[in-house]
């Protein structure tokens, strides 16, 4: 420790043995995880490859607050535990789902986000090929847990410019459903572009179903979801071992939320992908090459 003094005449240590706790509130910290994974569903031409769908993980609520409303998984980090921890214990107490690799998306502090007290959470997400991703089950502190269809669409929008910044307004819709529940939530996204400053606010303008303001998180994910896989290997997680350049182009698509260009999209990921010299054996369709993800993309460039 050092053994400079302060202000007041007292060494490092000296300033810890007297340090009061108590001197500031403390806000509580939780942690939430985006777990999105792609789903086939059943193709009515059984000539062409089934759909896909974006699925996210939530968990139906126990208790107050929010009791009976749906929420992304998580929970109260425990003063012996990392953020990381906190995050992975969560998912198993809550899910039954252990050992994700997961990152950091962002930390979320509106002051009125929780009725219960200052909370502020930090929250993770992670792709997950639904092969892999194993059996699901409500833990102690879920009444449920299933995956649900993310759908969004861009209502409207509008720009101000003011005489010191701009000023830009979007409308989006979010959908969440299942066989049995359908979830809706209505956000504004403000963006303030003052001289080379620029800030993104998002608000939650109507809720139906979704708990606390996790429909924000949700939101929020997808889109830097969205501009990652643009320039990184994330798409990749949601694929297994062996597949083929449609299914992966399928999984792009799907995410982005737009048809992509056959030929331009097989020149960008090209670096991204091995050929395995096998084939599909679907008698259904004809033959395709299968691949696999090329680990070492990053030193060969994108």
């Amino acid at each position: 420790m050092s053994l400079m003094r302060n202000k007041d005449g007292l060494t490092e240590k000296e300033f810890l043995e007297r340090y009061d706790p108590s001197k500031f509130e403390r806000p509580s910290v939780t942690v939430d995880m985006l777990i999105f994974t792609v789903l086939s569903k059943d193709a009515e031409d059984n000539r062409r490859l089934p759909d896909k769908d974006l699925y996210v993980l939530m968990i139906k609520r126990r208790d107050h607050p929010c009791i009976g409303r749906w929420a992304l998984p998580g929970g109260f980090v425990n003063m012996n535990e990392n953020l990381d921890e906190a995050a992975q214990r969560e998912l198993k107490e809550e899910t039954g789902i252990e050992n994700l690799y997961m990152e950091q998306l962002y930390t979320f502090g509106d002051v009125n986000r929780d009725p219960r007290t200052r909370i502020i959470s930090t929250s993770y997400m992670t792709l997950v090929d639904s092969e892999t991703l194993g059996s699901i089950r409500a833990g102690d502190d879920a009444a449920d847990v299933a995956l649900f269809r993310v759908k969004t669409a861009l209502e409207g929008e509008k720009s101000t410019l003011l005489p010191d910044c701009r000023i830009k307004e979007q409308v989006y819709t979010l959908i969440l459903d299942n066989k049995q529940t359908t979830l809706k939530a209505t956000l504004k996204k403000t963006i303030t572009r003052k001289g080379k400053v620029t800030r993104t606010g998002w608000e939650i303008v109507e809720n139906d179903g979704i708990a606390f303001d996790h429909a924000k998180i949700i939101l929020y994910g997808l889109e830097r979801l969205r501009n990652k896989i643009e320039y990184t290997d994330i798409a990749f997680n949601l694929m297994p071992d062996l597949f083929t350049l449609s299914e992966l182009q399928q999984v792009y698509e799907v995410i982005l939320g737009k048809e992509l260009s056959k030929a331009n999209f097989r020149r960008k990921i090209s670096n991204f992908v091995l050929k395995t010299g096998k084939s599909t054996e679907d008698k259904a369709h004809r033959p395709s090459m299968l691949y696999r993800f090329n680990p070492d993309w990053t030193e060969r460039g994108f």
